[in-house]
């Protein structure tokens, strides 16, 4: 039968959007624009360890603990480059605050190919949209640069809500938000607790959005499971 749905809420990074190159690429040439040189890979390792640290003591960009998102992001960028060995702050400083500004924009960001086609496709069926993304407060910026925004009513941030997913409240407020009961939502997103997982348990229908072969996670039905973008309103209108 068709589901009855009226609102779908959407996950961003490696759902609608993603990073244009690794993320140790972009440090290194933030560095090297202030003559420094460090390897990518080296810096990539080295952000993976800082941004869980971080994660981990202040969770959520701090927002429970008084660090502006900003603050929390340039401590993450300073400590990648310290991890990487390089601890002069006249570097650290600048390239921090430039690659706080780089990622707020669709220079380090691109669309998922097929991601503009479902959303306008989904819209001409008639649902309302929303997007839920544990994300700070540049996400409405970064979407409206890489031209996706208007599809959407809101967007709920894990820094706005004040919860991240797999945070059951964060898909409460998106539900308030859309003016829908869970029964009549659905939300697409690519990780399996924090997305499929977590949009379930409140009630809501979920879609995870899964490459073929990746089977070291939990078993999903297939009919849940969307090998592209483009597989969504098939799976839908069933």
């Amino acid at each position: 039968a068709m589901l009855r749905l009226r609102l779908i809420t959407w996950d961003v990074t490696d759902t609608l959007l993603r990073m244009r190159q690794p993320v140790g690429e972009s440090y290194a040439a933030a560095a090297r624009a202030h003559g420094v040189r460090v390897q990518p890979e080296a810096l990539g390792r080295s952000f993976r360890e800082a941004y869980g640290a971080q994660s981990r003591r202040f969770p959520n960009y701090g927002r429970g603990q008084g660090l502006s998102s900003q603050q929390w992001w340039v401590d993450v960028v300073k400590q990648t480059f310290r991890l990487s060995g390089v601890h002069e702050d006249r570097v650290l400083t600048p390239v921090a605050e430039n690659l706080y500004r780089d990622f707020c924009s669709a220079r380090n960001w691109e669309v998922v190919p097929g991601a503009g086609e479902t959303l306008s496709r989904c819209r001409q069926r008639g649902f309302r949209m929303g997007v839920v993304s544990n994300f700070d407060k540049r996400l409405e910026n970064i979407l409206s640069q890489c031209n996706l925004r208007h599809h959407f009513e809101f967007v709920l941030t894990s820094e706005d809500a004040g919860f991240a997913k797999p945070d059951r409240r964060i898909f409460e407020k998106a539900l308030r938000l859309g003016g829908v009961p869970p029964e009549q939502a659905a939300h697409v997103g690519d990780d399996y607790t924090r997305d499929y997982g977590a949009a379930r348990a409140v009630g809501m229908h979920s879609f995870l959005l899964r490459a073929a072969g990746h089977s070291e996670e939990p078993e999903v039905p297939p009919e849940h499971v969307l090998p592209t973008l483009g597989h969504l309103l098939a799976l839908i209108e069933k």
